[in-house]
């Protein structure tokens, strides 16, 4: 028999780690991450026929009216350069979102941890790091779905089965897809191509339909039709995505996202310790740690505070730099053609210098309203 050299005990670690930490470099890596099907990636499909439908009817009207009528090619350059260019800016920051990962929690060591199988001696000492895992999960920094600390600002996502560093929302429209910390700055470039594209084909339009009413016989029949629909379809579009647009720049002036904005309960993970009967601190109940058993008074009361506590507002100039902001010279310019990915790491955030005084006066109301129950 030759000798083996693998150890005397091995917990078979190495595979179940790494799945739990959250490799999620890459999505078809083969870890156990929900699979997708093609009937995900409709959504996708519609958004693109919709972002090509009108550049026919686009392409007739330049030729008819400005090319033609109008006998101005300086004007048919200027509207063909600016439509395709913000075309072409909107598909960039479309691809970054589907090619990029929105925002991956991995521990920094996560390949030697991967790699190396479990001594005897490591599975006796293993209990140092069951107690740092019972700090993580009592300050609320412990994912129970991955098994693995998660981050300030990170989410758990059901659809894609995984964490997503500073998790804005899941988008089943741009390719079934979580918008993180990498992937946000990319979505706001195209959500603001979008509209400005839909607003500059409404005011080109317009001015066609306009002039077909003023003068019925300088034009043909079917260029005024091809520009209705063009005045009504941008109209609609520009009204639905600048929406969007609008909501998302009053997230990154507040700076939130869009779970953290429409999820009051988050703060029940940043309440400070309560002073208990004796005089030491200590956390706050775990019956007000739960959002399911609270009273309908502190849930109204966790609602009213989560219109006031901004955990991460540092003022709207920090606010932008932190989505916008760039570090090396030429990032601006990554900016202005794809968006580019979020600035810092996206686990550290500055914090609102108010928000631990809002926090603790939160805490003490739910806990006066629990004695009152």
């Amino acid at each position: 028999m030759t000798p083996s050299n693998k150890p005397l005990i091995s917990l078979g670690l190495t595979e179940p780690v790494r799945r739990l930490v959250g490799d999620v470099d890459d999505e078809d890596d083969g870890y156990d991450l929900p699979r997708k099907r093609w009937y995900h990636y409709i959504p996708l499909y519609w958004a693109v026929f919709l972002m090509l439908l009108p550049h026919p009817s686009l392409l007739l009207l330049l030729v008819s009216y400005t090319w033609r009528i109008q006998h101005s090619p300086v004007r048919f350059l200027i509207h063909l350069v600016a439509t395709y260019t913000l075309t072409f800016m909107a598909f960039s920051s479309l691809i970054v979102i589907l090619a990029r990962d929105p925002g991956p929690v991995t521990p920094p060591a996560r390949e030697e941890a991967a790699t190396e199988e479990m001594s005897f001696t490591e599975a006796l000492l293993a209990g140092d790091e069951d107690e740092e895992m019972e700090r993580e999960k009592s300050a609320g920094r412990w994912c129970r779905k991955c098994c693995a600390p998660r981050p300030e600002r990170a989410h758990h996502c059901s659809a894609c089965g995984r964490c997503v560093l500073k998790f804005d929302h899941h988008c089943a429209w741009l390719g079934y897809k979580c918008i993180g910390h990498r992937t946000h700055t990319a979505f706001v470039h195209f959500l603001l191509c979008i509209t400005l594209l839909s607003i500059y084909i409404v005011f080109l339009a317009s001015s066609t339909v306009y002039y077909a009413f003023t003068n019925p016989y300088a034009i043909d029949e079917t260029t005024p039709l091809h520009a209705l629909f063009l005045t009504f379809f941008g109209a609609v579009i520009a009204l639905v995505i600048g929406s969007f647009l609008i909501y998302h720049t009053y997230l990154i002036l507040t700076n939130q996202t869009t779970f953290e904005h429409l999820s009051p309960f988050l703060l029940l993970r940043y309440l400070p310790p309560l002073p208990s009967s004796d005089g030491d601190s200590s956390h706050a109940p775990p019956h007000i740690l739960s959002y399911e058993l609270l009273s309908h008074q502190q849930r109204r009361l966790l609602r009213d505070a989560h219109g006031e506590i901004r955990l991460y507002d540092v003022g709207w100039r920090r606010n932008i730099a932190q989505v916008f902001g760039w570090d090396r010279p030429s990032g601006w310019l990554a900016r202005l053609l794809y968006g580019g990915g979020g600035k810092g790491d996206g686990r550290t955030w500055s914090r609102n210098p108010r928000a631990d005084q809002l926090l603790a006066r939160l805490a003490v109301g739910l806990a006066d309203l629990e004695k009152e129950r």
